[in-house]
């Protein structure tokens, strides 16, 4: 089996299951203590300290270890924010943050705060110049992501945190994604990451917070972790988690280039071997293991389904799943297509044929789905001036193929009405669109609740 999933949870590494059956022995006892044992498990937690933090590029005391990284993400958040309480209640974030983010986000609005949202161009990253922008005398906090989670993209956050620090504002940095790959560009001021992201053991985080940076904890006190991180240390879990990421950053350097080229190698391949599929994100700032495409016309739960059954483990953005009702809000804030969507993260050390073999299965799966559900080859030449179709009760992506079939029906000029209730097909018509040539006219109140797509044939 083929696992290409790392980017939502890496296997464990072997350094990291050495040092947490080494560290049980004598990490067990509460590291507050000042007899022989408690005195061993604090050995064992400042020194993880210390390697994490030379790690993440701060001092000892600047981080903390939490339960998960999403705790580390709500903790630095709200931390941060009421740290600022006096400054405002204003939080800006990036429409592709990590649903962590976006949920502290959501919390911090629900409670009375303000939030600006930055949006993407097609390639899924922000520009320093529309967080300038979108700073304001009252602006609490800025949050960024390093590197984008569904599609590779790496944010300029050196940039980000120039323009920040010109006005005055912290900025908070999800880095659960870059990590493993090194450290984040200097200029931030609260960074949030997660072991498991890199090879750690699963519910361990890592906070950090610059000294001169103002910061409340919220919840009650706790002695523990500088009083950031409430709960007794889960210290060989802790012992491995920065065993890891040392040992994986160590990897890393070497794998880089390697993988790099692997996935470019994908990236031009893809195109060409399966019609109709758009690679997404940033080409050149990007991860140099992850890839993300979308192919029109398939069911994003059957080829996930179908790769697996091929034996490869890769996840999907698509709102086409069972376990997804609405597209992903990075795919929707970049304008790109969702349905059919693959995401591929290779782990270090991955074999070259396991790559070459992903793509000899992928055609034929893509073209068995599309063959299932009677995707219409290239439109004829049609007279018609207009056409309507009626997509309502239809799920992605059946929309979208309906609309395939319907343009072949209306002469260069003509128009196609797709009207539909499901909420992909306002991501995926326009999407559609972009890929294929055709004018996106726009939308209109349909009847019971849905919605009327108007799209123009190109010449």
């Amino acid at each position: 089996m083929s696992y290409f999933d790392v980017a939502s949870s890496a296997p464990l590494h072997p350094v990291a299951r050495q040092a947490l059956l080494a560290s049980l022995d004598d990490g067990w006892a509460d590291p507050s203590r000042l007899y022989r044992e408690g005195r061993k498990a604090r050995l064992l937690l400042d020194a993880a300290r210390e390697a994490a933090a030379e790690a993440v590029g701060c001092r000892p005391d600047e981080l903390v270890f939490t339960a998960s990284g999403t705790r580390a993400v709500h903790e630095g958040i709200a931390g941060a924010l009421a740290g600022r309480r006096r400054v405002g209640r204003h939080l800006v974030v990036s429409a592709v943050e990590h649903s962590a983010v976006l949920h502290s986000a959501a919390a911090h609005e629900h409670g009375g705060g303000a939030v600006t949202e930055v949006g993407v161009g097609r390639e899924g990253a922000v520009s320093a110049a529309g967080y300038a922008d979108a700073l304001r005398p009252d602006t609490a906090l800025a949050c960024l992501q390093s590197a984008n989670h569904e599609v590779g993209t790496v944010q300029p956050v050196a940039e980000v945190a120039e323009a920040c620090r010109a006005a005055g504002v912290p900025l908070f940095v999800d880095a659960a994604q870059s990590l493993a790959w090194g450290p984040v560009a200097a200029g931030w001021s609260v960074l949030a990451g997660s072991a498991h992201k890199w090879g750690g053991p699963a519910g361990v985080g890592v906070l950090a917070v610059r000294k001169g940076v103002r910061f409340a904890p919220r919840g009650p006190a706790d002695e523990r972790e500088s009083g950031r991180a409430a709960g007794f240390e889960n210290i060989p879990a802790v012992v491995a988690a920065a065993a890891s990421l040392r040992a994986v950053r160590a990897e890393a350097a070497g794998e880089a280039a390697r993988l790099r080229e692997l996935t470019d190698r994908m990236r031009a391949r893809l195109p060409r071997l399966v019609p109709d599929v758009e690679v997404v994100g940033d080409p050149e700032r990007r991860l140099p293991h992850l890839l993300t495409f979308s192919c029109l016309y398939v069911d994003g739960e059957t080829v996930l389904h179908e790769l697996d059954r091929a034996g490869f483990s890769v996840s999907s953005g698509s709102s086409c799943t069972s376990s997804t009702l609405t597209p992903s809000h990075v795919l929707r804030a970049m304008g790109v297509v969702s349905e059919g969507n693959v995401r591929v993260s290779l782990p270090l050390g991955v074999a070259e044929a396991e790559v070459e073999r992903f793509l000899e299965v992928l055609p034929g799966v893509v073209r068995g789905v599309r063959e299932k559900l009677g995707v219409p080859v290239a439109p004829a030449d049609g007279d018609a001036e207009a056409v309507t179709v009626d997509a309502i009760g239809m799920t992605c992506p059946r929309p979208v193929i309906e609309l395939a079939r319907a343009i072949g029906r209306v002469r260069a000029g003509g128009t196609v009405t797709v009207v539909a209730d499901d909420e992909v097909a306002a991501v995926d018509i326009p999407a559609w669109c972009f890929t294929q040539g055709h004018e996106y006219v726009g939308a209109a109140p349909g009847p019971d609740g849905a919605v009327a797509y108007e799209v123009r044939r190109a010449p």
